[in-house]
């Protein structure tokens, strides 16, 4: 038996564009995008509406998605959508064959708390605030998708993502939590250290004293 032919070297925006058709639906690329942001950006990331039709015509052309206008009431058409027998092959190869990869970790926040001796603690503070916050909006947003995929059989493989993404940013808002108090142990002992310092500076030895008067 021959083997297959290996799949093409796509970038993951492809294949998630694609592994979005491969749900069976009929969709536009607003339809599209509205989908990425409701599942995808939870875990990687949500594309933007020119990478989408970018990435559209380039599953059509070799022939893993199609696409037809559909006309309604002399309005300008909209673009559908479907992935194809040779697409739903693909996908389903590369999910099963692709290598299993390390996370690459692009964390702004950390970097920032990196070159904290730059910055000033008050706003390094306000931003690991903000931070926590915003890892508690998206754990919020998360146990709702999942809530609403959870009605969906269908979607049950997405549904148990969303609710990893549930405990990933919960995890993101307690470990903000820690370094909060982190910071605020390093900023009590860094006053101790500039008070011991100053201590240190006024006091003076007798030979300096003698120096001083000579």
């Amino acid at each position: 038996m021959a083997s297959e032919e290996p799949l093409p070297h796509l970038r993951p925006t492809s294949w998630a564009v694609l592994g979005l058709l491969s749900f069976g639906e009929e969709l536009s690329g607003y339809d599209l995008k509205k989908w990425a942001d409701w599942s995808l950006r939870f875990f990687y990331w949500a594309p933007s509406y020119s990478q989408i039709y970018g990435e559209l015509r380039k599953l059509e052309e070799i022939g893993y998605a199609t696409s037809r206008v559909v006309n309604k009431d002399d309005v300008r058409g909209k673009r559908l959508y479907t992935i194809t027998p040779e697409g739903e092959q693909a996908v389903a190869r590369w999910a099963s064959e692709a290598p299993v990869e390390m996370p690459v970790l692009k964390h702004g926040v950390m970097l920032r708390m990196w070159l904290g001796h730059a910055s000033d603690p008050d706003q390094l503070r306000a931003m690991l605030v903000e931070h926590r916050e915003q890892s508690e909006k998206m754990r919020v947003r998360a146990v709702a998708d999942a809530e609403g995929a959870s009605h969906e059989p269908g979607w049950a493989y997405p549904e148990m993502v969303l609710r990893w993404a549930e405990r990933y940013y919960a995890d993101e808002r307690d470990r903000a939590d820690t370094m909060l108090s982190e910071l605020d142990a390093v900023r009590a002992k860094q006053r101790r250290s500039s008070t011991a310092k100053r201590t240190t500076r006024a006091r003076r030895s007798s030979a300096d004293l003698r120096q001083h008067r000579a």
